[in-house]
This record gives C-alpha cells, structure tokens and sequence, in this order.
C-alpha cells in the first residue's frame, strides 16, 4: 500500500454549553404530550434500523421503549427522530429530542462541555478495523499507508490517529458523514479500511453484497461504553432514563423476562417483590406508577432479551456477550439495586 500523510483528527464539539432552564421538566412534558422524542441512527443494524415496514428496531431502540414503557405505561409511544454523528448532539442540547440513544460513546469531553449526561452504558464496545479479506492483511500493524472509511462527527478518526502514531503509522481518513456513506464508500474501493465500533462493524459487514468478503482484524484500539444522553440541569428525566435502563439489567439479574413476569408477580423474593410494584419504594421517587419496572420486562423485555435479538445469537450479527454479559457471569453489566 503506498503510504500516505496522517491527517490530524481534531474533536469538532461546542464547548461550555449551558442548559436552557425551559428544558428542564422533561418528564413533565414527556407526559403531556405523550410520547417521547428518541434521537437514534439514520440506521445501523442492531441498534436502531427501519425494517421493511418501517417499524424501528434495535437495542438503542429498545433502550427508548423501555423508557416510554416506564414513562407512560406504552412502549410504542416513541417518536425516532434519525440523526447522523454531527446532528446528534445539537438536537438534544436545542431539545428536539428527549433523549439521545444512538451508539454514543461516553466521554470526558461530551460528559463534561455539552451540557449533557451519560444515563449509563448499554454497550460496552471498541474500535476495530473491517478489511477486504483480498487486501491480504491479518493485524492492524499492517494497514500503515491504507486509506480509511470514517464517519464525521464520532470518535473514531481520533483513536485513529492515536493508534497509529502511536505505532509510527500513517493512514489518510476518507470521511463520510453516515455509516451508510461508509460501507458504500468501503465497497466502491474509496478505502482499504472500514473503522468504527466493533460491532457496528458486525452490523455494517451485514450491509455488504458479499460479507463473507470482508473480516474485522482482532485489534480492539479503544473503550467505547456506549449509552443514552440527556440534558443536564434535568434531574428528574436524568433519574427516569437510567432507572429504565437499570430495570433491564437488573430484571436479567433477577430470572425475571417478558414471558413469566406475570407468575412472577406474587413472588415471596422480596427482591421481585419491590422489582414489580408489589412492595418498597414503589415508583414515587421517579414520579412514575409502582409498575414502571415492570411495564419496561413486559413489553420489552429483560437486558438479555434486548441483547439476544438484536445483536446476540438470535439475530443477523451473532454478537457474543463477551464484556455485556452481567457481572456475576464474567461479564462488566452491573446496575444499582431497586431497593
């Protein structure tokens, strides 16, 4: 491969943003309108994608079900709102959206100088390389000089050029402004490398004519724990996303899924007991009914389900649990008790 010049990556983010006091009652308006305004991808398999009906599907979607489940008792009220890398912030910070759910990486930078904050991880992910396989390379170590498929706007040009400079590399991003535009433009030839998270490299190979012609190199060249974003200076909405996601993660914990939820109900766990409405806190705190957890299992389904449909074995890219799997099997998923 001929080498070509680094191109310096530089993090294009607005900083020092502050708040606008009239976003603050999300939830408040969440509830009078009825339903709520989800930020996802212009569509990346696995995470949130149209099907050929047009009905949104994926784990961040899912993530935005589990919260109008528990918001308004109806995981179909959801407006998704597609937006690309450079849009996505902007939209929550203007309040276009009620909650960012588009495979974010949670960040210093975007947690600390947008006026945002991370609700917690859905995904813990990396950056990977997908090649043509008759590019006849088998390590990140070889691609110094390739040309690379990269989406403005993300992190990814970043830890690019971290990790080569780091390895006395160079490489020249060709920069496209959706995951769609990548996988074209990695298909048409524009590039030898496709870079992103790893596993959207799993659900951009899907897009391929002939993915069986592509391979992900085994180098993993960051962290990205990816999460749903909200607004800061928005405690109650703040509270209400992450104990959505929370819900999920703890009911896999507990056994408990959309199909035996409901024998569960008169559960002596005291643990269950409290999970459902039946006992504890109830739903108080978050202004939410004492079912709000267990509306989030009935419609949409423990942590586990989420996952198993739409990354994990049971769907098209057959993404193992790895470092999603919960805490106490090996795994990092880990979440506050409801107690």
């Amino acid at each position: 491969m001929k080498k070509m010049g680094l191109i310096a990556a530089t993090a294009a983010m607005t900083v020092g943003f502050s708040v606008n006091a009239s976003a603050a009652d999300t939830l408040a308006s969440v509830k009078e309108r009825g339903f709520v305004q989800c930020g996802v991808t212009t569509g990346v398999p696995g995470y949130s994608n149209p099907d050929d009906k047009g009905n949104w599907k994926g784990m961040d979607v899912d993530v935005c079900r589990g919260i109008a489940a528990a918001t308004l008792g109806d995981a179909d009220k959801v407006k998704y709102i597609p937006l690309n890398a450079k849009e996505r912030f902007t939209a929550l910070q203007s309040g276009e959206i009620d909650v960012l759910s588009r495979v974010t990486t949670w960040t210093l930078t975007r947690d600390s100088s947008l006026g945002l904050n991370f609700a917690g991880v859905t995904y813990y992910d990396g950056q990977g390389f997908l090649i043509n396989k008759n590019l006849g390379v088998e390590s990140a170590l070889e691609l110094d000089g390739a040309s690379m498929c990269i989406q403005s706007g993300t992190t990814t040009e970043l830890n690019a050029a971290d990790y080569f400079r780091e390895n006395n590399m160079e490489f020249e991003p060709v920069v496209f402004d959706t995951a769609d535009q990548t996988v074209k433009g990695f298909e048409a030839g524009r590039c030898d490398v496709l870079t992103s998270d790893q596993s959207q490299l799993y659900a951009l190979r899907i897009k391929l004519s002939n993915p069986s012609s592509a391979m992900i190199l085994p180098e993993i060249i960051s962290k990205e724990p990816l999460g749903p974003v909200v607004r800061q200076g928005d405690d109650a909405w703040f509270n209400v996303v992450k104990w959505s996601l929370f819900a999920m993660v703890n009911a896999e914990e507990l056994g408990l899924t959309s199909k035996n939820i409901d024998s569960m109900k008169s559960s002596k766990n005291p643990n269950i007991a409290r999970f459902v409405g039946a006992e504890g806190i109830k739903g108080t705190g978050l202004s939410l009914s004492d079912n709000w957890a267990y509306n989030i299992v009935k419609q949409v389904g423990n942590y586990g389900e989420a996952f198993d449909r739409n990354l994990g074995t049971s769907s098209p890219l057959k993404i193992e649990r790895g470092l999603n799997a919960l805490w106490n099997k090996g795994g990092l998923q880990y979440a506050p008790p409801i107690r």
